[in-house]
């Protein structure tokens, strides 16, 4: 006769699961990084990324710094390195003399398309390794995560 084992808390649970996440994210960055373009690095690309995602054209320096939950000084080494680049614009913010906008550029756009591009090989090498409509039922829970997560951010990194 064999002993049950007792459940796992929620707390083993989610431990369990956002370790993984954190696995796979140091795994799945190294592996990006590896073939980013010259000079673009994971937080250049997210950047451009994240205007492309949500279909933003410009922000605010202290606005990223938020939605990244980043110091001001982190985002804006970031946001000097894409300027620098030709990946983004940096102008005066015409509603407030002492703010700055930050705006994607055509090359900005493009830079993120070729990184993805770049990411592909490395991509497709997991296709004989996982079924993509297993990887493709994931999303959903996870999308779902991210929006609970976000919603419930800890307080801002920057006080």
């Amino acid at each position: 006769m064999t002993a049950e084992r007792p459940k796992p808390d929620f707390t083993t649970i989610a431990f369990t699961f956002f370790n993984e996440i954190a696995i796979i994210d140091q795994l799945g960055r190294n592996r990006f990084e590896r073939v980013l373009p010259v000079g673009l690095s994971i937080a250049g690309f997210s950047l451009l990324n994240h205007f492309v995602r949500l279909d933003k054209n410009q922000d605010t320096p202290s606005h990223l710094a938020k939605a990244f939950q980043v110091t001001k000084g982190a985002m804006t080494n970031t946001i000097h390195r894409l300027d620098a680049l030709g990946l983004v614009t940096i102008i005066a913010d015409p509603s407030d003399g002492r703010g700055k906008l930050v705006s994607i550029t055509q090359a900005g756009r493009a830079a993120r398309e070729d990184a993805i591009a770049r990411l592909a090989p490395s991509l497709q090498q997991l296709a004989g390794l996982i079924d993509a409509k297993e990887l493709a039922d994931l999303v959903p829970t996870l999308m779902k995560l991210r929006a609970i997560l976000d919603a419930n951010r800890d307080p801002d990194p920057q006080s």
